[in-house]
This record gives structure tokens, sequence and C-alpha cells, in this order.
């Protein structure tokens, strides 16, 4: 049997294909960030529009709610009544806010798979810049969004579109890339999201996102519209993936199936990915992304309030993001994908659970604890592109990596919707530390599930 002759790619189309892999996974990054910080806000504001919620009573029972780590701006006792309805309203917006979250959280899992899939049939460059054209218009979309359910709905829409802009966005650069260049690559794509990230927060810092004016920040999540053009005509293709397409209609393979992922003999492989990309997407979204909101409590029942104080948390998380994913791949390669995994897996737990348990956003060493939180989670960002494409062969490369990238965020999403519904329960209330103590300890199941994973630190890419 004759072997399929690889198609080479020219230097200029391997760098066209990283630098489209990282500004689609950068702008990605924008829908991440605004997940974070503009769906608290926009639930309240639609909240009032259907006629669900009074802001300026809202606001102003807040102010007079005495927060963990604020002085109150008021000392005025509050009624039972208002105390009952001020209850009432905050339950239904972390209800609001935990189902927008989970919006993002489900339609990146249903993108990776659908879009995964695409890329496995149609190619890698066709499928990610349809992911990016998707996750754009439907960021403008939502902008129009006239009440919780329609808002709920176009962001689940824009948000297949980010899950389904990694599995295809790692596939095409880790076939496109030499061996000794992949743990560099894989570094540069999972720091992306977060320059994102970063750059959205610091804007939202300059310009706060409030009830009244959090419309403008959807329009950054459409701006990659023209990206997604340029990457619909002028990224080339994986080398690879063309090859074992011409061995499908050459008669020498049999296509894939979207399914085979979840067949022996991949199916304990995949499993082993969803777990381990599930643990720090769970410590990410489900744990420490609560720092946000609580920053954004307190800074707002602070005299005078401080509205940028929760936009500076999500700063220092990013940026700090930013350089754990770029040496992650290169810590990755250097340690041993396993060794390194177990290490992020108990810096993230140590300094998630020093500051929900002795710290409040207030103190002058919280930002700097966040940092650290941020440094050694975005570890596993820059990991994860690395050793999930070596789990799976070409034919199935997009899938297998998305489904292990992207199913873990329906588990993590039932986890956000679940901490959003007790967020205000009997026994939280309103306590985010007290939450983020217990969803934090997710980390130390990444300890033990990293000795399951097969070590691939000396594999080749498999064709």
């Amino acid at each position: 049997m004759n072997e399929p002759t690889i198609p080479a790619l020219t230097p200029t189309g391997r760098y066209v294909v990283l630098v489209c892999a990282f500004l689609g996974w950068f702008c990605a990054g924008f829908h991440l960030a605004i997940t974070t910080i503009a769906m608290q806000p926009a639930a309240t504001h639609l909240l009032e529009k259907t006629g669900q919620l009074d802001v300026a009573r809202f606001q102003a029972l807040n102010k007079l709610a005495p927060k963990k780590g604020a002085k109150p701006a008021a000392t005025s006792a509050m009624s039972q009544e208002d105390k009952q309805q001020l209850e009432e309203w905050n339950a239904s917006v972390a209800r609001w806010n935990a189902w927008l979250v989970c919006a993002m959280l489900f339609g990146a899992a249903t993108g990776g798979l659908v879009f995964g899939r695409i890329g496995d049939k149609i190619g890698r460059s066709k499928s990610m810049a349809l992911s990016i054209l998707t996750y754009s218009s439907m960021a403008a979309a939502a902008s129009f969004a006239q009440s919780p359910p329609q808002l709920l709905v176009l962001w689940y829409l824009a948000c297949t579109g980010v899950g389904g802009m990694w599995p295809n966005g790692v596939a095409l650069v880790s076939e496109a890339w030499s061996s000794l260049s992949r743990a560099a690559a894989a570094g540069v794509i999972g720091t992306s999201a977060n320059i994102g990230i970063f750059l959205v927060s610091t804007i939202a810092a300059y310009k706060p996102v409030t009830v009244g004016d959090w419309r403008w920040i959807f329009w950054i999540g459409a701006a990659p519209l023209v990206l997604g053009l340029f990457s619909l005509f002028a990224v080339p293709e994986s080398p690879r993936w063309l090859a074992t397409r011409k061995e499908v209609a050459d008669g020498q393979s049999t296509p894939a199936s979207t399914w085979e992922v979840f067949q022996p003999p991949l199916r304990k492989i995949t499993i082993v990915g969803i777990l381990l990309a599930t643990i720090p997407l769970f410590g990410g979204w489900g744990s420490a992304n609560w720092m946000v909101p609580w920053a954004g409590q307190v800074g707002d029942a602070m005299t005078p309030p401080n509205p940028l104080l929760k936009a500076n948390v999500s700063q220092a998380r990013s940026v700090a993001g930013i350089v754990g994913s770029l040496l992650g791949g290169w810590i990755g390669s250097i340690m041993g994908r396993r060794r390194a995994y177990f290490m992020a897996s108990v810096l993230c737990l140590a300094s998630a659970q020093y500051t929900f348990w002795f710290l409040v956003p207030t103190d002058a060493s919280f930002l700097y604890w966040v940092g650290a939180l941020g440094f050694f989670s975005g570890i596993f960002f820059g990991w994860l592109p690395l050793f999930l494409p070596e789990l799976f062969p070409t034919r199935v490369r997009s899938t297998g990596a998305g489904v292990s990238f992207n199913f873990g965020r329906i588990l993590t999403a039932i986890t956000v919707f679940a901490s959003g519904a007790i967020i205000h329960s009997e026994f939280i209330r309103g306590d985010y530390a007290r939450l983020g103590r217990g969803t934090s300890l997710i980390f130390a199941l990444g300890m033990l599930a990293v000795l399951f994973a097969p070590d691939t630190s000396q594999k080749q890419l498999e064709d």
C-alpha cells in the first residue's frame, strides 16, 4: 500500500495558520470575559425591563445590606419587608447570572462536538472560520436582547462558536507545526484567550459595565467578524488532514465516525481527556470565577462605592493567566505531561483555599493571590493544547480534542447553576468565600485523575 503524500505548508502558510488560530482563540477570550463581567448587570437590567425588578430600589437596598469585608454605606436598619424583597431580587439576579454562564458553558460544549466533527469532515481551517463567524454574529445579535430568555438563547448560540474554535485551532496548529515547536505553539494558543480576557477586562476598568450601560461590550464580541471572513478564504488547510482525506478517497481507509471517540479503543482515552480538561474548567468557572462577583458585591457596598474592584480582580487573574498559559506547554514538555499537571493542581488548590479562607477583596494582598491562582490555573491551558492532540489520531483529532476540552463544560455548567441557586440559600447566605472553599476542592481531584493519564511525553502525533 502506497503512503499518501502529505502536502507541505510553506513557512508563510504555517505562520498564517498560527496567527489566525491565535487571533481566533484570542477573540474567543472576549466572550469569556463578557460572560464574567456583563451577565450580572445585563440580567439586572433585563429583569427591570420585563417588570420583575426595580433597579433603583434594588441598588439602594444593596447599599444598606452589610457585606463581608466592607463597611456598610448606611447604618439604618432595614425593615423585614425590605430584607425579604432584597433577598428575592438578589436570588433572581444570581439565578439568571448562573443561567447565562451556563448558556456559555453548554454552548461551548455543543460547539466543541458539532464544530469539531465539522473540522474532521470538511477541514480544520473552514470549521475554524465558521466558528469565528458564529461567535461574532451572535454576539452582535445578543446586544439587542430585550429579555433574559432572549439573551440566554443568543449567548448560547454565540458560545457554540467559542467551543468550536478551540479544537479546530489546536488541531490545525498541532498538525501544521513540527514536533520540536509544538510546545511553544501550544503555549501561544493557550495564552491567547487570556490576553483577550485581559483586554476586555482592561476596557471595562476604564468604562465600567453597569446596569444602565452594558450593551456596548457585546459589540467587542462582534468585532472578529472580519477575522472570520479572512480565515474562511486565506487560511491553508492542515496537511495531515488533507492526507487523511486522500486515503479515504483512494479507499485506503474508512471515513471517521462522530462517535468513534466514544467507542473502543478510543473510549478510555476520551474519558481521560474529558476528566483532565474538566478539572481546570470547573476550577475556573465553578470556583475561582466567584471571586469576580464577590469583588463586585464588596465594591458596591464600600463607602464610597468602588465600581472598579470587580474589573481589577478580573484583570489580575487574566494577566497572570497569560504568563501561566504561555509557559504551560513548555512546562509540560520539560517536566513531563503528568508531573506538570499534578504540580499545577497542587498549587491551584493551595492558592484558592488560602484566598477563600483568609482574605477578602479589600485586602491589599487579595489581588496578588488572585494573580497566583490565575498563573497556576493558566498552566493548564497551555498544557491542554499540547496534550490533548497527542491522544487522538488525525482522522478524529478535532472531534476528540473538542469533546475532551468542551464536554467538561456540561458538568461545570451544572455546578455553576447549582452554585447560583444556593448562593443565597440558608447555608451560604451570599457568602462567596464559603462557596469557593468547597468548589475549589476540585483541584484535589486533579492530583488523582492525572495518575490515570497515558504518558505521551515521548510520543509523536499519530496519523
